[in-house]
């Protein structure tokens, strides 16, 4: 490696920004080396609150995070732009033009060069080919889509309170990001009623479909059952082992054949990384565009490349399957990195990645949140719920808010947040 290294981080997702900032502490600040983070956005919202944002029971200006300003607070450069494709031989980053969101060219397409690249460019739902679904859905993966959707939902609202008509929503996919959305919009509009129409939420009809037979089918069955529960009491319909077949304006079609009308549609089924990465020569990667990854986190066929967070696949010694996409795998893989890369610059080994699993957590709203502990502790595996799952569940963006910006900067945001909640409303009316 030279003396200097060229670090490039693609993607300021939870796992990007976080080594972002941890290497520019400790290697870009004292010019050990030179730590570029790569994003098509400006700017950085932990993914787990996105449906809070689409929902609007977040202030998004709040919660975000600019990259140029933490990037000179934190000793590392931020460059504007989207990956579309790697020259391994030149150790080249080949960036796409970049357009404003009116089409303008703002940046020509344009190249970076690296010594060490860590890929972390995240996930989006995977519409698997279904007819209709990237013409009529909504998909809330990142800070713009859930904007959009979020404008798309109050414009859908308004026409629910000036007509007295239903508002139809469906959400195709019972994930976390699914179940966790449909709770958000009961919450949104009970409170919305307390601004002129008490009976908005009444005409709330929301059907959740997952094809698995359980929803959150990665979670126990004990939070499944509990988190099923919890949305049939607040009224709403939860259809599993049901696939929808294709999705036209205002209509879902079921492999049964049968017709489901919708207002908005919005898509949360499946993982899958960015195109690009299915296509980098040489890098092997699945079906769902996920780099192979060996327990270094580094790529099967290039020692200079890493690959962190849902865009990559990684089955651990001992294990059947690959390590889920989760936010709780990408902090821990990003935080071995900026714990290992620095003495492997300097030419020793890379330990292997040990993954330790904290428990899981699924949000309703204020309606309850329900979890199990880790396979650590004194109440291991122990299954939670109420108020403690709740403050489990806030906890977590805390944590990741304290590893960002520090104790003191963190305690100021939140309570930045607590005050602002004061005076301001609790959704977002305009």
């Amino acid at each position: 490696m030279p003396q200097t290294s060229r670090i490039v981080i693609v993607g300021g997702g939870i796992a990007g920004l976080l080594l972002a900032t941890r290497l520019g502490n400790t290697l870009g600040r004292n010019g050990r080396a030179h730590v570029t983070l790569i994003d098509k956005s400006t700017t950085h919202i932990w993914k787990p609150m996105l449906h809070t944002i689409a929902a609007g029971t977040r202030d998004v200006q709040q919660q975000q995070v600019i990259y140029l300003a933490h990037a000179r607070d934190h000793g590392f450069d931020y460059q504007p732009g989207e990956m579309e494709g790697l020259d391994r031989n030149a150790r080249v980053v080949k960036l796409a033009e970049l357009r404003s969101t009116s089409g303008e060219v703002v940046i020509g397409p344009r190249s970076i060069e690296y010594d060490v690249l860590i890929l972390a460019v995240g996930s989006r739902a995977n519409d698997f080919g279904t007819p209709g679904v990237l013409e009529h859905c909504h998909f809330i993966d990142s800070q713009a889509q859930a904007e959009a959707f979020n404008e798309a939902l109050r414009i859908r609202i308004f026409q629910s309170v000036v007509t007295k008509s239903p508002l139809r929503v469906s959400i195709v996919g019972a994930g976390a990001t699914g179940v966790e959305l449909a709770a958000e919009l009961s919450r949104l509009l009970e409170v919305a009623g307390s601004y002129g129409d008490p009976d908005v939420r009444s005409r709330l009809n929301l059907t959740l479909y997952e094809s698995a037979p359980r929803i959150l089918a990665a979670f126990p069955p004990a939070v499944s059952e509990s988190s099923e529960a919890q949305l049939r009491n607040i009224g709403f319909t939860v259809r599993t082992g049901t696939r929808v077949a294709a999705v036209e304006a205002n209509e879902l079609q079921l492999d049964d054949g049968s017709k489901h009308p919708a207002d908005l549609v919005v898509w949360a089924a499946g993982v899958k990384a960015p195109d690009f990465l299915g296509k980098l020569g040489g890098i092997a990667a699945n079906r769902s565009n996920q780099i192979c990854a060996r327990p270094t986190l580094q790529a099967l066929e290039d020692d200079n490349i890493f690959v962190l967070g849902d865009c990559s696949t990684l089955t651990l010694a001992g294990n059947e399957r690959p390590l889920a996409p989760t936010a709780q795998v990408a902090t821990q893989q990003a935080q071995f990195l900026a714990k290992h890369l620095p003495d492997w610059l300097v030419g020793n080994l890379l330990p292997s990645f040990a993954f330790r699993d904290l428990g899981a957590l699924v949000s309703l709203s204020e309606y309850n949140a329900f979890g199990t502990l880790g396979q650590f502790g004194f109440f291991s595996g122990g299954f939670i719920k109420g108020r403690f799952a709740q403050l489990s569940h806030a906890m977590l963006y805390r944590q990741h808010q304290l590893v960002l910006h520090g104790c003191s900067k963190a305690l100021l945001l939140w309570a930045a947040e607590r005050f602002n909640g004061l005076v301001q409303p609790n959704i977002r009316l305009s």
